[in-house]
Order: C-alpha cells, then sequence, then structure tokens
C-alpha cells in the first residue's frame, strides 16, 4: 500500500526535510496587521524574524489552513498515486488545525485518511511525521503507520526556555494571570507541552540557571531522537553539543536542529531554546 503523509507548517519541517521524506505540508497562515501570509511559503522564517523583531512591529496573529486546502492537498496526492494518507497535525488544543483536516476528510468519504493529533507542537509534530514517512516508505499500511505514530508520541516531550511569556499570553495560548507573574518575577520561563496543553514547569531568574534546568530535563534518560529547536537571534550549534555531552546512554539514533518557523515563533517570540525529544524505548 502507497501510504502518503501530511502535515501542518506548525511542524517546522525545513523544505530540505519536506523533500527529503516526502512529507506534504499544509501552510497555516501568520498576519501582521493588515498583511497576511501563508507560511512559510511566502514568509520564510528568517524573514519572518526579521519583521518579527523590528521596531514597532505590529503583533502577529496565527490562523487555520481552511478545509478547502485540506481537500486540495488529499486530492493531489491521491492523484500522484497515494491509496491512503495518514496526517499529523498541531495539537488540537491549541489550534483548530485537525479539525479542519477533519472536515476535509468528510468530503472524500470513500478515500481511506487517517488523522493523528501530535498534542504537540513544532517538532514535536515534525519527529512524528518524519516517523510517518520513514514507515510508509517501509510499506507499512495505514494503520499500523498510526499505531507507531501514536506509540511514538506517549514517548515525545518538548522543553523550551524563554525570554518571556507575553507572546504565549497575547497569542491566548496561556492566561494573563500566568504571564503576569512571569513578568512581574522577571523569570526566564521554562514550558512544557502536557498532553497537547502549554505548561510552565519551572521558572529560573536568570538565562544561566534557566539554560542549565532546560539541560537538565531533556537529558534526564537515554534518547532515541534529539531535535534541537530555538528562536533568533540565538545559534543552536553550542547548546546541541552541551545536550549531547550531557546525554546518558548512547547517542540518539536521530539528531537535528533548525530554527522555529513562524507559527509557533508568532506565539514564543524571540530568544527561546529548547529541545523536543523521543524517549528511547
Amino acid at each position: 500500500m502507497t501510504v502518503a503523509i501530511v502535515t501542518d507548517s506548525g511542524s517546522d519541517l525545513t523544505p530540505q526535510q519536506l523533500a527529503e521524506s516526502k512529507v506534504r505540508q499544509v501552510p497555516l497562515t501568520v498576519s501582521f496587521a493588515d498583511e497576511s501570509f501563508l507560511c512559510p511559503d511566502e514568509l520564510p522564517p528568517e524573514e519572518f524574524w526579521k519583521r518579527m523583531t523590528a521596531p514597532d512591529s505590529p503583533f502577529p496573529h496565527t490562523s487555520t489552513p481552511s478545509a478547502g486546502q485540506f481537500k486540495q492537498a488529499y486530492d493531489e496526492l491521491f492523484a500522484a498515486g497515494a491509496e491512503a494518507i495518514v496526517g499529523v497535525f498541531l495539537s488540537e488544543s491549541l489550534s483548530s488545525t485537525v479539525k479542519a483536516a477533519e472536515v476535509a476528510r468528510g468530503m472524500l468519504p470513500d478515500r481511506q485518511i487517517e488523522l493523528v493529533d501530535s498534542r504537540s507542537a513544532s517538532m514535536g509534530i515534525g519527529s512524528i511525521a518524519l516517523r510517518g514517512a520513514r514507515m510508509a516508505a517501509e510499506g507499512a499500511s495505514a494503520a499500523k503507520i498510526v499505531e507507531g505514530l501514536n506509540e511514538a508520541r506517549r514517548r515525545t516531550h518538548v522543553f523550551v526556555a524563554l525570554d518571556t511569556l507575553e507572546y504565549l499570553r497575547r497569542g491566548g495560548r496561556i492566561s494573563g494571570a500566568k504571564a503576569a507573574v512571569g513578568g512581574l518575577l522577571s523569570v526566564k520561563p521554562i514550558i512544557t507541552i502536557d498532553d497537547g496543553v502549554v505548561e510552565t514547569v519551572d521558572q529560573p531568574r536568570t538565562r544561566a540557571k534557566a539554560r542549565e534546568r532546560v539541560k537538565e530535563l531533556l537529558t534526564d534518560r537515554p534518547l532515541e531522537e534529539l531535535h534541537v529547536v530555538y528562536s533568533p537571534p540565538l545559534d543552536d550549534a553550542a547548546f546541541r553539543e552541551e545536550l549531547l555531552a550531557a546525554l546518558p546512554g548512547p547517542a540518539p539514533k536521530l539528531i537535528t536542529s533548525q530554527a522555529i518557523g513562524p507559527i509557533i515563533g508568532a506565539h514564543i517570540g524571540p530568544g527561546a531554546y529548547g529541545a523536543v525529544v523521543v524517549y528511547a524505548e
């Protein structure tokens, strides 16, 4: 069976990763005031971050793809020879992307389209989509792929240190009270995504302490995969090497690092760093 994998641009997969894995990406939209862009198609990460950090730049907002966009992607994949589709999308608790994908599936009742809620974001989605692509390339059925992705999802965790909670507050992803407390204490919050919901796991007072705490959270057990993520102006190279040096057990089978893209970046802001990990079985 030929199975195609679909994801959304909240996955932060790079053009190279998408091309190599043959994963189809449906873009979300980022808007700055009255300007809207399909991202990253019309606004690549580097251009997004220039706008995001420019003086007096309007606060960005994101919106989900339409059901029609998903249906078009499904139609094109089936026309190209897919016999089934497995979609892996942003957490339903963070976005209505899964709902739009479900509506599009209902427009093709005679086709096999399986949907997986990643309950995550960024490479928490991307790592699962890449796993699905590897399974599809090995000839797994859609049902087997969904089973494998759900199992991997339970071992996938995100820990990211932020410069501020303000972007999450303005995007409606955390309460104003939580953001206000963080601002008053001048902390560097560390967030995770627990079953699809953004939670603050620690609030160190300095960036140096936050960096050490993130390393502790990410390296407390052996890893199968390590996906370092960061938002400009930070660079990931030194942090990645620190994580690898601190890991117990053998090196992860898969290691990637990349800038956070426009969809997730609009909600966490500049100066964030951390990783998505898949714990070893």
